[in-house]
């Protein structure tokens, strides 16, 4: 048993500005209600903590805008599709756009070179919803790449425009990129990743390095929180523990450990992290 733990939190970690931006719009328009209906367009942000408080402040998830006929409607920071707005439009709905700023980037490179005669091609998780949302601004016809054996053989493309979804590792990035690039004659390859996402991930790789264990404090459903999973078991495979909450450590010996990092993802609130670092101080 370690005599004394140390507890390390990454530089680099919890709730990024976007998914701040989107939780903050989304409690105020249940405190501004009113009579009105308060929905979003899907969880708000992946981590059940969150969404059951602004479920309990009055905010309704729906799939799609043809569940209601009035009210107002969230647009989470993964974004959507254009087609929303053009049916939020028609309908007469109004809508709070919290799309992040990364992903409205991406959005907008996908619609003028889908407009161009560019093929569009997406690295990403294709079951993402920022995904399916980007690829809702080329009519649905980008050619969505996860892994090396999604890369169609034999396909070439006039033109060809790469971009990628925000929270995918830079490593993979480059990887599939670099193949990618020989399917075109003219290529225009956008390194779409957020600035958050790197910092996270350079983070809690630079921290896994000086500690003996690792903490990862994320939705089990956050693509970004599972990236950091994935980084933090390269350095330390039996020792990185992914939990939602506090309680996801009850029952695990962890005092054995001198040094342990702790870092979360970017839909992480402040108060899970302190509820963590608080069960690791009755180590110490």
């Amino acid at each position: 048993m370690a005599e004394v733990m140390i507890i390390k939190i990454a530089e680099s970690s919890g709730f990024c500005f976007g998914v701040e931006k989107a939780v903050s719009k989304a409690f105020e328009a249940t405190e501004e209600k009113a009579n009105k209906s308060i929905y979003s367009l899907g969880p708000i942000i992946h981590n059940n903590q969150v969404i059951d408080r602004l479920k309990d402040s009055g905010l309704d998830v729906i799939e799609s805008i043809k569940d209601i006929d009035e009210g107002t409607v969230i647009i989470r920071s993964h974004g959507v599709g254009k087609s929303v707005y053009e049916e939020a439009n028609i309908k007469q709905i109004d809508l709070i756009d919290t799309t992040c700023p990364f992903v409205k980037r991406i959005q907008n490179i996908v619609k003028d070179y889908h407009q161009k005669g560019y093929q569009i091609v997406i690295i990403g998780n294709p079951k993402h919803p920022e995904v399916k949302g980007i690829n809702g601004w080329c009519q649905g016809q980008g050619i969505i790449i996860q892994d090396i054996e999604d890369i169609p053989e034999d396909q070439t493309f006039e033109n060809i425009c790469i971009v990628v979804q925000t929270t995918m590792p830079l490593k993979k990035f480059h990887e599939l990129s670099g193949i990618l690039e020989k399917m075109g004659k003219h290529v225009k390859k956008f390194d779409t990743t957020c600035f958050a996402t790197k910092e996270r991930q350079e983070a809690a790789l630079d921290l896994a390095g000086q500690v003996d264990a690792m903490i990862v404090i994320g939705g089990f459903n956050s693509s970004n929180t599972q990236k950091l999973v994935n980084i933090c078991k390269e350095l330390l495979p039996d020792s990185t523990y992914h939990i939602e909450t506090a309680e996801g450590l009850s029952g695990k010996d962890l005092s054995h450990f001198e040094r342990v990092g702790v870092t979360a993802g970017a839909s992480t609130p402040d108060w899970v992290i302190k509820d963590v670092i608080r069960y690791l101080n009755k180590f110490k």
